[in-house]
């Protein structure tokens, strides 16, 4: 399949489909580190940030099918391997092992705004190309991040 099975033009579709790997690979990347942090959580805080963090994977989990699937629907491959979300990843790894629930709220915390920075990159690439379908997603899981962030800021006080 391509691009105009779906009335998109080809050639506008590649910069949307070049963008939406990207945030597929930081997808990944962020995913483990949530998953690190919910499995590594220690304190007086436990309860309420494993819960948090639960919720977390569990949407940025979905929201990788998501785009892998976009990605397919609009004809071309999803990245698929580790090598490839570490080499293009801006989101990078960290050790989640003993740190304080602070320092991984807030490395959730830039990981997100990573995200959301490309998501409305994404969102103009996707006006241009005329894709409502990739814009509309995309535009869910930006609300989804907005939303976390200004949840997980009040919890660190930089609100």
């Amino acid at each position: 399949m391509d691009a105009k099975e779906i009335s998109l033009d080809e050639k506008e579709v590649k910069p949307v489909v070049d963008h939406l790997n990207d945030l597929l690979a930081n997808y990944h990347i962020h995913y483990q580190k949530i998953r690190g942090c919910h499995w590594n959580i220690k304190g007086s805080n436990f309860f309420t940030l494993h819960v948090k963090f639960e919720e977390m994977y569990t949407n940025a989990v979905q929201t990788i099918d998501d785009l892998a699937e976009r990605i397919l629907t609009l004809g071309k491959p999803p990245y698929s391997t580790f090598g490839d979300y570490i080499k293009v990843s801006t989101i990078k790894e960290v050790n989640t092992i003993g740190q304080t629930d602070t320092f991984l709220v807030k490395a959730l915390i830039d990981d997100m705004a990573v995200l959301i920075e490309k998501e409305r990159e994404i969102l103009e690439i996707t006006a241009e190309a005329g894709d409502d379908g990739t814009n509309d997603m995309v535009n869910g899981f930006m609300q989804y991040k907005e939303k976390n962030t200004w949840m997980l800021r009040s919890f660190v006080n930089e609100d």
